[in-house]
């Protein structure tokens, strides 16, 4: 299954802190990125604001940006709530909506929700045909093949090519990029997060780089292993440029191109600051004057 969602552009952000920012500064920050030209807003679900009604508030905010809610937790809504919170959304904007999904963490989906946390592929199958088999949603309005998969293992991967239109992977080096591609064909849409650190001296972004890549380690261990990083632990200079880009403007820009250039057809930034509940737009500006639109 498979296609190009219209809108959704070559570069965008990944808005991974807005559960912190309150609602005046989300709304400000959506219609930010819109301006500076971005093609699509994206956004996880974790523990904070619930996904779906968060794509509305992003929505209705904004004019032209995709809004890809890119984590909604398979363990949060059942699929048939989540077919009609997505037929909903597609019916109120149409072509701007992106349902994203992941698969959940144990400790999220069993001492948070109250769920038995169930092998990935699997659950994830078998939710993705509850999605098509759903029966509720507005009049007319059929089962939508505007989905994802926040996917980083093959096999996750192989899962996305088949039943949706493609993947988004999150913090991984340019090198997995064309081992995505590989795995979902040349057909699927690959959208990638890049970690990034902007600063005009490199050598103020190290810090908050090597705590950036600490924090992905844990579910990127292996196939960073795999990719050649045999001693990832120690969270050397090489693995951290690998997954983090950080430095100036031209440096992340220069990523972005490596990105699309390994088969990537859409790159999205999440940009890591060391104020969190702050939205970045002024890195967001400063970033924009070097991407491709």
């Amino acid at each position: 299954m498979s296609t190009r969602m219209p809108g959704l552009g070559r570069v965008g952000i990944w808005a991974g802190d807005n559960d912190n920012y309150r609602a005046a500064d989300l709304r400000a920050a959506a219609a930010a990125a819109e301006d500076l030209g971005y093609g699509a807003l994206w956004f996880p679900e974790t523990t904070g604001r619930e996904a779906m009604a968060q794509a509305a508030i992003l929505l209705s905010t904004t004019r032209r940006i995709t809004v890809a809610a890119g984590m909604a937790d398979i363990y949060a809504r059942d699929a048939v709530t989540t077919a009609a919170a997505q037929r909903t959304l597609e019916e109120a904007f149409p072509e701007r909506f992106l349902l994203g999904l992941w698969e959940s963490h144990p400790s999220l989906a069993e001492d948070v929700r109250g769920h038995r946390f169930r092998p990935a592929p699997a659950t994830m199958r078998s939710y993705l045909e509850a999605l098509d088999a759903a029966p509720f949603g507005p009049p007319a309005t059929p089962a939508s093949p505007h989905r994802v998969l926040a996917a980083l293992d093959p096999d996750m991967l192989s899962l996305a090519a088949e039943h949706t239109w493609g993947a988004n992977v999150l913090g991984m080096p340019v090198e997995y990029t064309r081992t995505a591609r590989a795995v979902l064909g040349p057909e699927a849409l690959l959208a990638v997060t890049q970690l990034c650190v902007l600063s005009p001296d490199r050598s103020r972004t190290a810090e908050l780089a090597r705590a950036t890549a600490a924090a992905a380690l844990p579910n990127r261990r292996t196939l960073l292993h795999e990719l050649g990083h045999q001693d990832a632990d120690a969270l050397g200079e090489r693995l951290v440029d690998a997954v983090v880009a950080h430095g100036h403007a031209e440096a992340i820009a220069r990523r972005v191109h490596e990105h699309l250039d390994a088969g990537a057809d859409h790159v999205s930034l999440h940009l890591l600051t060391p104020t969190p509940h702050t939205p970045p737009a002024w890195q967001w500006e400063q970033l924009a004057a070097h991407l491709p639109t």
